[in-house]
């Protein structure tokens, strides 16, 4: 129950931080955070990470569907096996984020990212997440290793 609790957490949160934004923001408005550390700026992403994939954004759509209907059923089998609590918290905030960010694509056609890293390399500066992008992140990292401690 607590993973399921996880997930739904980070949907939640995400959400309403996505509606604030799209209500209070105009597009590539700037608004730095103190220290300038943290910008937020609302962007329409199309695609995944990066572009991928802008240009189609149906098939977008149907990629992202088929990995979210995947890594639940693979999160089902994992809530009932006994254990892997690292696996499973990684797998429920992999999904929250996912769900997320599938809900922005068929609800408005594109994923609301709202902020960015203004220090590292420039590249990283140029790039716009939201929370559901780290989730997932954090979540693929946490499942990995969660399965490989005493295997899967």
């Amino acid at each position: 129950m607590l993973y399921l609790l996880i997930a739904a957490g980070v949907f939640a949160l995400d959400f309403g931080i996505k509606h604030y934004i799209d209500k209070k923001y105009r597009i590539k408005e700037q608004h730095p955070c103190p220290k300038n550390k943290i910008i937020l700026e609302k962007y329409y992403n199309d695609g995944a990470a990066l572009g991928f994939l802008a240009k189609k954004p149906g098939l977008m759509r149907a990629i992202h569907t088929a990995m979210i209907v995947m890594a639940g059923i693979f999160f089902y089998i994992l809530l009932r096996t006994p254990g892997k609590n690292l696996a499973k918290t990684g797998m429920a905030l992999l999904l929250g984020g996912g769900a997320n960010n599938l809900y922005d694509r068929y609800a408005k056609g594109h994923v609301v990212d709202y902020f960015r890293i203004n220090m590292g390399p420039k590249r990283l500066r140029r790039i716009i997440f939201n929370i559901s992008d780290f989730c997932i992140f954090i979540g693929v990292l946490l499942a990995a290793v969660g399965a490989e401690k005493r295997g899967l």
